[in-house]
């Protein structure tokens, strides 16, 4: 497994081993020595495991958790194919604002790791496209947030808002600047004191 530093603080990408063969194919989306030796400390302790299936063209995001308590995802994709979207919304991070696109597939062979308060976005390129999860914590409705995806302050490279399916919640996200105005922005310290492991 190879680890790669992304653009946003904390957030990783793992490349793991696919065995291909006649029969199908295997690969080990998450190894957890791998993931301690890349990151520098253990993957949480899973307390909550969740599969998301879209269709080519859902759009889901943009995504993020307050802390305390917060949650820090893994992910990968189970089938399909989908652009990824890891975007920094962490007041007084190093990196806040930025963000970094990855594209994933259904061959397991790349996962992410997010750290709480981290935004994330995903957007189908494949009909059946499964994303899985495993997350650091428990669904708190009211710690759960999103933001407008085509706010030009996020800078995100998309493509046309009427081509894409969005859930009600996701059409009625605030900007960024209305975010931070409501004090709905996650605050870099106290993320980083929340983080698991």
């Amino acid at each position: 497994m190879t680890v790669r530093r992304l653009a946003v603080e904390g957030a990783f990408e793992f490349c793991v081993p696919d065995f291909p063969d006649e029969r199908g194919r295997f690969t080990t989306p998450l190894d957890q020595a791998a993931f301690a030796e890349g990151v520098g400390r253990p993957l949480f302790s899973v307390a909550q495991a969740c599969v998301s299936t879209s269709r080519r063209g859902v759009f889901r995001g943009v995504h993020y958790t307050a802390a305390p308590p917060g949650r820090a995802k893994y992910l990968w994709c189970a089938h399909g194919r989908f652009q990824d979207i890891v975007i920094d919304l962490r007041v007084g991070s190093p990196t806040f604002g930025r963000h970094e696109t990855v594209i994933l597939d259904g061959d397991g062979s790349r996962a992410l790791y997010l750290p709480i308060g981290v935004g994330h976005a995903f957007l189908a390129l494949a009909d059946d496209t499964v994303v899985s999860y495993l997350l650091s914590g428990a669904y708190v409705p009211e710690r759960e947030h999103a933001l407008d995806p085509f706010d030009p302050a996020l800078g995100l490279d998309l493509p046309p808002a009427s081509t894409l399916m969005r859930s009600p919640r996701d059409l009625a996200a605030p900007t960024l600047a209305e975010a931070a105005s409501r004090n709905l922005l996650p605050n870099y310290a106290e993320c980083v004191r929340a983080e698991p492991g």
